[in-house]
This record gives structure tokens, sequence and C-alpha cells, in this order.
């Protein structure tokens, strides 16, 4: 079947089956592979070269802070401003390339991609803390982006596909989405490959030049994917590599005349700063910076007495402790009407208590956080939470060479409390009690965020209440708030959660482009 582009309808990228021996083996054999390519030293890529510093940003293993994955060159702001003007220049010829052709490329990266897949998700199990099926469904979703991206493209180059014009007589008006310009790409280390690969296919397919800053805890991770983009053929300068500071190089380009839009993940912090220095309009700029921002969230599942228990506590568990809560959709609040509370408090503990936590090359449910810095805010979270709530399991470190802490859930907490409305972004879950899903919807809604949630209920009329009064950008029913499909499930969030930019929808591309209507008399 094929789409009014001529291209293959997009479909989901298929999750890899571990529970196959055949799988398990590629899998060693890829970890194998990395792990024999560790420590190396990596470029910056600026155009056609590659530019060794001596700054390096060392990447380490956080399941076993021993290994270094590697070591890439750091970019100066000399070097950011060649980058910048890399950028510039290529994208006068960039933007005039077919739509059909600039997919091309992308397309040709997929697949390169898929090849190789379970390289790519060791990598993430080496580098960001992933276990086998966190690292493979990034890599699926990676290959996903680039598909769906490249068909939007095409489908958006069709002249009045996407936006009918009304005719009237005796001229022809079309509508075009052109390039915007030179963005800068700021990708998360959590999902390393996928939204990195999203964010800066998206603005390149649409005709767009970037200069990538990827996060310092995962930069090997998007060297390998800017490797592939130009093994794939893409001309030098489209992207430019150029890992380093946020502060220092992230706040330059975001402050330069000639970036002409933002593309952000990450925390609220660091967003509202971009957003507020984009704001700001520097001498020889002529437009206004767009900002794309997804920037985080205080996630909850909402339990009724109606609810099925079992699949509820399941759901939350899934929620909070997937890759270790280090998701911006992770389901780090509970909140539970007091009719089956105890119930489902009490499956939440026995659901938890299963997850082992160990090293991620094991596939150990539960693995490392992201760094020392992340580790001691959670520690220090986990003491707020003494004070705060009941702790129900967990509450301490786990053993390993790295980043580990146990997941730990508190019980009986305050929706005012700071571990039930700040972001911890760790193995960290609050449960609260509610006397009906009124009163659980309303406490759910009581945050200044609002990317995810979920509602578990049998009843009919309580769902189509939480349909109605839950305020997040993707609420989920009778299942978990984490896990979102690109094409199925369009991502972003609401107030301090971002943009609300719907990252793997219809209209992504949209943001990445401007509208040109163009009447000609006939």
């Amino acid at each position: 079947m094929t789409n009014s582009a001529g291209l293959p309808v997009f479909k989901n990228e298929a999750f890899t089956d571990f529970s196959l021996p055949v799988n398990q083996a590629l899998m060693e054999a890829a970890l194998r592979k990395v792990k024999a390519e560790l420590g190396r030293d990596y470029p910056l890529r600026i155009g056609a070269e590659r530019i060794m510093t001596g700054d390096k940003i060392v990447s380490v293993n956080p399941g076993n802070i021993s290994e270094v994955v590697g070591r890439v060159s750091k970019a100066s702001l000399g070097l950011a401003e060649q980058a910048m003007q890399e950028a510039l220049n290529s994208f006068e010829a960039w933007k005039r390339v077919p739509a059909a052709e600039r997919a091309g490329y992308v397309f040709k990266a997929a697949q390169l991609m898929r090849e190789r897949k379970h390289e790519f998700s060791a990598l993430m199990i080496v580098e960001a803390g992933k276990n086998w099926a966190e690292a493979d469904a990034d890599t699926a979703e990676a290959i996903d982006f680039m598909e769906f991206y490249g068909r939007e493209m095409i489908r958006l180059s069709l002249t009045n596909e996407h936006q009918p014009l009304t005719k009237i007589e005796g001229e022809d008006n079309r509508l075009a989405y052109i390039p915007l310009g030179v963005g800068i790409v700021i990708p998360p280390w959590n999902f390393p490959l996928a939204i990195c690969a999203g964010m800066t296919t998206a603005a390149i397919v649409c005709g767009n030049t970037v200069v990538l800053k990827p996060s310092s805890l995962t930069p090997v991770i998007a060297h390998k994917f800017v490797a592939l983009m130009e093994e794939a053929g893409l001309p030098s300068g489209v992207i430019n590599f150029v890992p380093g500071s946020g502060a220092e190089i992230g706040d330059f380009l975001t402050k330069h005349p000639k970036t002409r839009f933002i593309s952000f993940t990450g925390s609220k912090e660091i967003g509202l700063r971009i957003h507020a220095l984009a704001s700001h309009t520097a001498d020889g700029q002529k437009w206004m910076k767009r900002v794309i921002a997804e920037m985080g969230g205080k996630d909850g599942i909402v339990v009724d007495e109606t609810a099925n228990v079992e699949q509820a506590a399941k759901a939350i568990v899934a929620s909070a402790f997937g890759f270790q809560g280090q998701k911006c959709s992770a389901g780090s609040r509970a909140i539970i009407v007091e009719a089956v509370y105890d119930k489902v408090v009490q499956l939440v503990k026995e659901e938890t208590e299963k997850l082992s936590v160990g090293l991620p090359e094991l596939n150990c449910p539960a693995g490392p956080v992201s760094d020392r810095q992340a580790y001691d805010k959670i520690m220090d979270y986990i003491e707020i939470g003494r004070r705060e709530g009941r702790l129900l399991t967990g509450g301490d470190k786990a053993e390993g060479n790295g980043y580990y802490i146990q997941p730990t859930v508190f019980v009986d907490v305050d929706s005012k409390s700071r571990i039930m409305q700040e972001e911890i972004f760790g193995p960290v879950l609050a449960i609260g009690r509610a006397k009906d899903y009124k009163e659980a919807i309303a406490m759910y809604n009581d945050t200044e965020f609002g990317l995810t949630g979920s509602f578990f209920s049998q009843d009919e009329a309580h769902i189509h209440y939480a349909l109605d009064e839950m305020f997040c950008g993707n609420l989920y029913i009778n299942r978990k708030c984490t896990g979102a499909l690109v094409g199925v499930h369009p991502f972003g969030g609401f107030n301090m959660s971002g943009t609300d930019s719907k990252a793997g929808g219809y209209d992504y591309l949209l943001l990445f482009t401007q509208a040109k209507l163009t009447s000609r008399k006939t």
C-alpha cells in the first residue's frame, strides 16, 4: 500500500524479541564490537573538516565508571562560529534541493541504521545505561522518526496537498512550505539517538541546515549518528557537529543573529533560559527566532475504585522505573482513590521489589542513573521524601561500580509536597490518596507541568470526565504513561512541559518551515 506521494505507507519499526536465542546472540555480538572500540577520540565535524581539539568531553559508562566510552573533541567559541558560517553557506544550496531528494538521504540513513540496529543499541547500553529493551526501543524510534519525517516532507511539498486552497476564477494560488534557515539542535542525553535523530532530520528534511550540539553525557552516540548521515551521502555542511558547554557554546549559538530557530529537548530550567535568550534581538538579526522546546514533566497515573488494580499497579511501576525514571514522560506520581489505595500500594510494592538493579550489559531491569550530579540530586530527593511521606520500599544506593539507586516508593504523600511537585528524573515514585476520582484528577492537575498522564477506570462516565479534565499533552486510558510511538502518539506537552510541539505528528514539520503563498493571474 502506498500513500499520496507514492511511498509505502509508514509502519513502525518492530521491537526486537530478546527472548529468542538468536536475538540474544546478535546483541551480545554487538556489545563485544562496541566494547572493542571504547576509549577512542572523536572529532568535531564542521563542513568537510574533521577537527580534533585538545579539550575533550570524556564520556564514561554510568554503569561501570571505570570505562571510558570515548573522548569527544570540544568546540570553542571560534569553532562554533565556524560551524555557523558553514551552515549558512550550505543552506544556500541545500534549500534548493528538491524535497524528495532531501528525504532520500534520510531514508538511506534509516536503512543503514536498520541494518546495524543492535550496534546502535549496544552503544546506548554502554554510554547511556539503558537495558536491552530500552535501547532497542530508542533505536527503533530513531528509524521511525526518519521514515516518518521523510514521508511528511514529500507530502508537504506536493502542491496544496497539506492545505487545499479555495479556488477562484482567474488565479492560480499555491501554498508552499519553505525552510527557515540555520537551526541550533540541542538534544537530550536520555534518548540520545531517537530524539537526536528526530530533531535533526526533521530540520534538514525541510531544507534547513543545522548546528548540532549534543549532550555532553552521550556525545559518542550523537557522533555515530552524524557519521551515519554522512555515509548516507548527505552533503557536507548540512549537519555540523559541535559538542561543547551549554553555558558557553549553547548560549552563544542561541544568541547568534544568524540563528533562525532553536530545537531543544531537556530540562525546564534550560528551556526557559533558551526561550529568554532567543527573545532578544541581536544586531543584524532580521527575524523573531523560533523556539521548539520539550522541557519535562511531573507525570502521573490516576487510579479509581473501578480500575483493574493489577494492571494499574504494573503500569505504575513500568512508568515510574522504566530507564530508572529518566524520561520526561515517566510516571513519578500515582494518585489512587481511597477505596483501592491499600490494595494498589501493596501491589506496587510487590512489583517494584521484583526489579533487580545491575549492569545494563547484563540486561538487568534497572540500571544506573546518568552521572554523579544526577545521583547526588536523586539521593537528596530521597531524603526529602523521608520527611514528606512514608518510605514503602527502596530508599538507598544499590551495589555496583556505577550510579546505582534502588527503585524507591513513598506513600501517603501530600499533593503539595516537593516530591509530588518537582521533577526528580530518577527512580523515585510518590503515591498520594484521594477521596474520589474527581479529587484525584484535581490533584493530578495540580502541577506546573502537563506532559503525560494515565487514568485507570472501567467506568465510562469517569473516563469521559478524565478525557475532558486531565490537562496534559498525552493522556492514556488504562495503560502506562510512557512509550509514545511515532505517528501513533504525537508527543509534546502543555505549560512548563514545553511548546506542545508534537514530535512524531503530522504537524511537526510545520515548525521547521514557513508558509509562502503565491498567487498568479491566469
